[in-house]
């Protein structure tokens, strides 16, 4: 009887140290496309996350792909370490190599030149860690983006 009176307290315990509700992600901002230093084009955006919990969290990695237009164009794995405040909005840096190729050479110069709308879809998961717990928060965004030199 006192083993079931300290598990359940332990359950309760547990319990309560969790997240009673999933970060919400907000948007994608900053959204900017730049040249690397080998001629790749550099996606560079930031995720905008509440968390509506009295408890704070860490923010330990981002696994998104990115597609352009329907086709997969770049997968980010970023592990991170950062503290995510209690009842706050917050964002994270995301940076991913996008890959052209798939649309061919002449085809992208004619739509950057043109300043072309592209779908961007971000696909994934955010994971965080609260006491020790590690959750996984989806990530379904969906926007568009003109590019133009």
């Amino acid at each position: 009887m006192l083993r079931l009176i300290a598990s359940f307290m332990l359950m309760a315990l547990i319990s309560s140290c969790v997240p009673k509700e999933q970060l919400v992600l907000r948007g994608i901002k900053d959204i900017v496309v730049e040249t690397g230093a080998d001629g790749a084009a550099m996606l560079k955006a930031q995720v905008v996350l509440y968390n509506p919990n009295k408890v704070r969290m860490k923010l330990k990695e981002i696994n998104v792909e990115v597609f352009v237009n329907g086709k997969k164009s770049a997968h980010a794995d970023q592990k991170l370490n950062s503290i995510v405040p209690a009842t706050a909005q917050f964002s994270i840096p995301l940076e991913v190599r996008l890959s052209l190729k798939e649309f061919g050479l002449f085809d992208t110069v004619v739509s950057l030149l043109g300043g072309k709308k592209y779908e961007i879809l971000y696909l994934g998961y955010v994971r965080v860690r609260v006491h020790g717990i590690s959750i996984k928060v989806p990530i379904n965004y969906k926007d568009q983006l003109r590019l133009k030199i």
